[in-house]
Parts: structure tokens; C-alpha cells; sequence
């Protein structure tokens, strides 16, 4: 009996001193540890220059609420401001507005503009894809519809980007 009760008593502090060393262990650092410590140290990871526009004053260009439309403002930060266009309570499109000179790592973000044969209001324009069109103003500043619905043509998508106030755009 006392050698079985001996037993109990080793076996119950092997575990318990197991138990110790494991829970006082440090892991290696994995490689995505060590990813994340370098970009919470990096200061050059910013995703917009300090020169960027306020999105706050981009709003006062953006066309207002017309003909059965509502214009809802989602997101203004730093270099951009966003709004959707509403119809009967359906989104139909966004309308941006964003600072090409604010963005860091893209080498040239107005380069996709200069050999554009494309102009909206005497700007350069193109179309991205099928449901985005997009023009540049004061080589700075690009001012992008995106389609939400299907009734939301091209043709509307150009003359709403004529309805927002280019020229204060480009006096920025």
C-alpha cells in the first residue's frame, strides 16, 4: 500500500513539474510574428502621403440630389471621398473622388490617363472595365462612377461625372 501510494505521489509531481516546464516554454517566433513586428515598426507603410487632400473638402463637389437620385455620403478620409448615388432606395452607383498625388507605392497614378482619346467636360477619361468610368482633373485628381445596377449606363455615368464641380476640383 505505501509503495502504491508512492507511486501516486511520483506520477501526480512528473506531471505537475511537466506541466511546469511546458507552460514556462517560449515558442519560436513564426514567420508571421516576426512580419508583424516589422510593419508595426515600418513608419514608411502609409497608405497616403502626408501632402494628401482632406477628404472633407472633396464633398462640396460632388453633384447634389437630383431628379429622383440621392447622393449619400459612406467614407471620407485622408486623399479620397465616396458617396452613393440612391434611386428609389436602391444604389445605382458610387461616385469618388481621391488624390492620385496622395498615393504612396504607385508610381504613376495618372498615367492610365494620358493616352486617353476619351474626354469628359475637357478632362481625360477612361473606362475601367464595365461598370467604372473615371477622369482625371488638374493631372491631380481622379473623380470615378462605378455602376451599381444595370440601369446605371455608361452615358449615365458620364453625365454625372460633367454634374460634379470639375473646375473647384482643379483649383484645389
Amino acid at each position: 500500500m505505501i509503495v502504491r501510494n508512492a507511486r501516486r505521489i511520483v506520477a501526480a509531481l512528473l506531471v505537475s513539474v511537466m506541466l511546469l516546464v511546458t507552460a514556462c516554454a517560449t515558442a519560436a517566433p513564426t514567420r508571421f510574428d516576426q512580419a508583424q513586428q516589422e510593419s508595426t515598426q515600418k513608419k514608411t507603410g502609409l497608405a497616403v502621403a502626408k501632402d494628401a487632400t482632406q477628404g472633407s473638402s472633396f464633398n462640396r463637389f460632388f453633384p447634389g440630389t437630383q431628379a429622383g437620385f440621392e447622393r449619400v455620403y459612406t467614407q471620407e478620409k485622408k486623399g479620397f471621398a465616396e458617396a452613393k448615388l440612391k434611386k428609389g432606395g436602391k444604389d445605382v452607383a458610387v461616385l469618388s473622388i481621391s488624390d492620385t498625388q496622395g498615393t504612396i507605392g504607385v508610381a504613376n497614378p495618372s498615367a492610365k490617363f494620358q493616352n486617353s482619346s476619351l474626354k469628359i467636360g475637357g478632362y481625360p477619361a477612361v473606362t475601367q472595365g464595365k461598370n467604372s468610368t473615371a477622369l482625371l482633373v488638374g493631372d491631380r485628381y481622379q473623380v470615378k462612377i462605378s455602376s451599381r445596377d444595370a440601369t446605371f449606363t455608361e452615358s449615365d455615368r458620364q453625365a454625372w461625372l460633367k454634374k460634379f464641380n470639375l473646375r473647384g476640383i482643379e483649383k484645389l
